[in-house]
Formats: structure tokens, sequence, C-alpha cells
């Protein structure tokens, strides 16, 4: 059975309160512009996740309500606040059950998982520095969740809001 991991890193973050943790800050104003962009792209690709694993963080929570997804089951799990990208590869085999995942995140983390879990480099400029609100869809042919494992998922598509807005 083919399942598809999605990856995305939260909408752009705002800086302007400096009592805020980290961990509480949230989206600014092009970030709650972007987030129904790639909403919309993931309904227009027919990728809406059937389960979303989101980081406990203001910003991937705030990130998740603005995508205007219908209702998706979501597990908030702590431990991929700024997680290690194995750390992420782990809770992807523990807790997905999806044949639809989207993993949002942080980078450098979320970076480095996709590129990690690729067997092929995505052919786009941005790839590289997984900009906020990116998001890499990947087709996984394991047998379940728990096999997934580097260079492990053929990237499917790629966008980010800049170009979905232009």
């Amino acid at each position: 059975m083919s399942r598809t991991l999605l990856f995305m890193r939260h909408a752009k973050s705002a800086w302007n309160d400096p009592f805020a943790s980290d961990h509480d800050r949230i989206l600014n104003e092009r970030g709650r512009r972007s987030a129904p962009v790639m909403g919309q792209w993931l309904k227009d690709q027919n990728l809406i996740p059937d389960q979303v694993l989101v980081s406990s963080a203001a910003r991937t929570l705030e990130t998740l309500a603005r995508l205007g997804l219908p209702d998706v089951p979501n597990t908030v799990l702590p431990e991929l606040y700024l997680a290690h990208p194995a750390v992420i590869a782990a809770l992807i085999r523990e807790h997905a059950t999806g044949s639809r995942v989207l993993v949002l995140g942080h980078n450098p983390g979320t970076t480095e998982a996709a590129h990690r879990l690729v067997n092929t480099p995505v052919a786009h400029p941005a790839f590289h520095d997984f900009p906020t609100c990116a998001t890499l869809a990947a087709r996984f042919d394991g047998p379940s969740w728990e096999a997934l494992d580097w260079q492990s998922l053929t990237p499917l598509a790629f966008a980010i809001p800049r170009e979905l807005m232009a």
C-alpha cells in the first residue's frame, strides 16, 4: 500500500514580543496569509491529510488552524518542537496511522529530515533551505510507517507560498 508523507514547516512567525518564549511565538501577518494558501494548495493537489502530527508550539498550531483543512485528526507532539531528524522519523514510525500524514514542525529538523528521507533530491531551489510554510509531498511504499527509513520516500511535489501567491 502506498502512503503519502507531507512535511510542512510552520508559517512565518512574529518576533515582536520580547517577553514571549520561542515556544509561544505566534504567526505574523505574512504567516497568516501564507497558511491558507498552502492549505488550498493541498486541496488542489488532492493532498489533504487524514492525520496530522504537529508540534506543540503556538506557531505550528496556528499554522494548522489557518490551513483551512476539513476536520482532520491531529496529534500534538511536544517532542516535535525543534526536533532532530532522527526524532522526527521515530515519531512518524510511532504515531503515524493514516495513509496521508502531515508532519508540521520547525527548522532545522524539518529540512534535515526531509533531505534525509527522500531518495532523490527535489529539483526546486527552495528545497535546500525549506522556507517558512514550504511543503513537501512524498510517496512511501513500505509495508507500514514502522518501516520508514532514510531515503525511503519518493518526492511527489514541493511548494512554497511565495510562488503560489505570485
